[in-house]
């Protein structure tokens, strides 16, 4: 099997495992970091119920939950794998920090790149472009599997946009990933057809179709 069939519980069992809080299978990250949980790949109902108890509003890609569970939002989400990018260093670009994290939290708020909290600086190392000491763009790493970084939060403030900083970063980003010998990859919705085509103009290669879910045990909210 693939690391990648399951990545949130490939990154928290191997490379992520020191940030998982666990229930007996049932696995996520602290919740100031990224809301994500992770079962196995063939859950069972001791599974569920242990997922229930350790986060009863959750976030699982690729499980069809069992009764007991409400599907507050279900989105098609596409994994796409670039084994042969053509990566480039980006010379503007500046590595952020802790310090950075409220600009970087707004940056994420105004262009909704995906979710980005106090915490998910840890997670991987996050590039930034600043003008006139702004924060403009960003891009970093996210889910870390065995093989393979995810590259996430590639998000640009409207008044820079139109000058690529986005696509530099995020191949900025994949040049620290292949330099360690890894591939990179990354995750976007399927409704989300301009990124979809950018990333397959990049070189990206779509290897899994799934589902993002956000779940509540009983209806809980």
């Amino acid at each position: 099997m693939n690391p990648l069939d399951n990545a949130t519980h490939a990154a928290l069992t191997g490379p992520h495992a020191h940030f998982a809080e666990s229930k007996g299978n049932a696995l996520r990250y602290p919740p100031d970091m990224s809301p994500f949980t992770a079962l196995p790949s063939d859950p069972t109902d001791t599974d569920w119920q242990d997922l229930a108890t350790l986060s009863p509003h959750a976030v699982v890609t690729g499980h069809t939950p069992p009764p007991g569970w409400q599907v507050t939002t279900r989105l098609p989400l596409l994994q796409f794998v670039a084994p042969d990018l053509k990566t480039a260093p980006e010379p503007e670009a500046v590595v952020l920090t802790a310090a950075d994290v409220p600009e970087m939290i707004a940056l994420a708020d105004l262009t909704k790149p995906g979710p980005f909290l106090p915490r998910t600086i840890e997670m991987g190392t996050y590039l930034g472009v600043r003008r006139e000491g702004r924060l403009v763009a960003m891009a970093g790493e996210r889910l870390h599997v065995p093989g393979y970084t995810e590259i996430s939060a590639v998000c640009t403030h409207p008044d820079a946009r139109g000058q690529a900083l986005g696509t530099r970063l995020l191949l900025a980003v994949a040049d620290g990933i292949r330099a360690r010998g890894e591939t990179p990859f990354l995750h976007v919705l399927a409704s989300n057809t301009g990124a979809v085509r950018l990333y397959e103009r990049l070189g990206f290669e779509q290897r899994l179709s799934t589902e993002f879910l956000v779940l509540d045990h009983d209806g809980r909210r």
